[in-house]
C-alpha cells in the first residue's frame, strides 16, 4: 500500500487515525497499520506512536527535513534536543552503532538491565545525527521502547526514529491517540492509536559518560535501580538560573524550566496524607472564586468544593498515579477547570518522576 503524500510544512495535513491492538499485532488490521505508518517515516513523514511512557512523534532520525518537520508541528524551540529511539537486539545493534561512537561500560550493564524498556541514555553521537536532534550538543538521547507497537514500528521502519512526546510544546504530554489529536491533528501524518499507554511518564534520562552519572530526568526506571547496576548517581544540577526560553541549547530533554502544563493554572499541595483533606481545603477556599478542578487519590476521602474532580488512582499506589497524571490534568482542562488542585506525591520511587513533572508544570510563564 502507498503511503500517503508527505506535507513538509506541517499545514493541512490530513491526519491519520490507523488502529492496532498491541495484543494482537499478528492481525491484518495491525499489521497494515503499522506497514503504513514505518511506510509514512521512510518517506520523511510524521508518526504519533504509543511508548511505554507517552505517545511520541517520530521521524527518520537520520532526515534532517524530517527532523525539521517536528520541530515545526509541535512550535518546539530548538535549544531542545530530542531523543532517538530504536529497535533490535540490546547488543550488537546495528542501529545504535550508526547513532553513536562509543558505549561505556556503565551503559552496557543498563541497557542489559532495562531495554528495551523507559530508560533514555545520553551517549557521544555520531556523525551521522542532525545537529536539529541534539540541539547542536555532542551527546544524543538514546533508548529503545518495550511498548511492542513501537518496537515493531521502529523495526519496520529500518531506521532509528526522533521522537519527543506528541503534544504541542511545553503542554501536557499525551497518553492515547486521542490526546494527540487535541495539539497535532491536521499538523501531523498519522497517529497509531493502541489505546493508553501503561507508565504515563516520560522516560527516565541519565548521562552515563560522567562519574558518578548524571540523571537529568526521573522516570519509571528508578535512581536506586540504577545505582544497584552502574554505580553512583547524582541530579543534575545548574550554575545558571533555569529560563522558560533559555539562551543556549539544553544538556537533555525534559530539563526547561516549563514542561507539561495544562491550559489551567496549577497548584500543588504538599502534606503527610492525614493532613492533605485540610490542606485541599484550604487551597480551594482561597481560589473559590474559580472553576476549580481537583487530582483526587483515590484513598483520600476528602470532600472538597470542586467543579470538577478527577479520580486519581490510590496513593499508596504511585505507578497508578503516574499512569492517570496526565490525563487527569487533560481531563479537567477539557471541562474547563481554570485552577487545578493537586497533592504533590512523596517522592519515594517514581513519586520522583511525578513531582519532577508537576514542578515542571506548575510553572507560571510570568515567574
Amino acid at each position: 500500500m502507498a503511503a500517503p503524500p508527505v506535507n513538509s510544512d506541517n499545514r493541512s495535513v490530513k491526519t491519520l487515525r490507523l488502529a492496532v491492538d498491541p495484543a494482537h499485532l499478528d492481525t491484518d488490521e495491525a499489521s497494515q497499520s503499522i506497514a503504513r505508518a514505518a511506510e509514512i517515516l521512510r518517506a520523511g513523514g510524521l508518526v504519533a506512536f504509543p511508548t511505554e511512557t507517552v505517545y511520541g512523534l517520530g521521524a527518520n532520525a537520520l532526515d534532517p527535513a524530517a527532523v525539521a518537520r517536528i520541530f515545526a508541528a509541535k512550535q518546539r524551540p530548538a535549544w531542545d534536543p530530542v531523543i532517538v529511539h530504536l529497535a533490535g537486539p540490546v547488543a550488537d545493534n546495528p542501529m545504535l552503532d550508526s547513532l553513536v561512537t562509543e558505549v561505556p561500560e556503565p551503559a552496557r550493564r543498563l541497557m542489559q538491565a532495562f531495554w528495551p524498556g523507559p530508560l533514555t541514555l545520553l551517549l557521544p553521537r555520531s556523525a551521522a545525527v542532525p545537529n536539529a536532534v541534539t540541539a547542536g550538543r555532542p551527546l544524543v538521547g538514546i533508548r529503545m521502547p518495550s511498548h511492542p507497537v513501537a518496537f515493531e514500528l521502529i523495526r519496520q521502519a529500518g531506521v532509528p526514529i526522533a521522537a519527543p512526546s506528541a503534544n504541542t510544546f511545553a503542554r501536557t504530554s499525551p497518553t492515547t491517540a486521542a490526546h494527540v489529536l487535541e495539539d497535532l491533528d491536521g499538523r501531523i501524518d498519522a497517529v497509531l492509536d493502541a489505546g493508553p499507554t501503561p507508565h504515563g511518564v516520560e522516560s527516565t534520562v541519565l548521562d552515563p559518560t560522567q562519574h558518578p552519572m548524571v540523571l537529568y530526568r526521573p522516570g519509571a526506571v528508578t535512581i536506586r535501580q540504577i545505582q544497584d547496576i552502574a554505580g553512583p548517581v547524582e541530579f543534575f544540577q545548574t550554575a545558571e538560573p533555569l529560563s522558560s526560553t533559555p539562551r543556549r541549547a539544553q544538556p537533555s530533554p525534559g530539563v526547561g524550566l516549563r514542561h507539561y502544563a495544562p491550559r489551567a493554572r496549577l497548584i500543588l499541595v504538599e502534606a503527610p496524607l492525614a493532613e492533605l483533606p485540610q490542606k485541599l481545603a484550604a487551597a480551594a477556599a482561597a481560589y473559590s472564586g474559580q472553576r476549580l478542578g481537583l487530582m483526587l487519590p483515590a484513598d483520600l476521602g476528602a470532600d472538597l468544593p470542586a467543579a470538577a474532580i478527577f479520580p486519581w488512582g490510590r496513593w499508596s499506589a504511585p505507578e497508578e498515579l503516574a499512569r492517570d497524571l496526565y490525563s487527569g490534568l487533560r481531563t479537567l482542562d477539557a471541562q474547563g477547570c481554570t485552577v487545578i488542585l493537586c497533592p504533590l506525591p512523596p517522592p519515594a520511587g517514581v513519586g520522583a518522576a511525578i513531582r519532577d513533572r508537576l514542578g515542571k508544570a506548575a510553572h507560571s510563564v510570568d515567574d
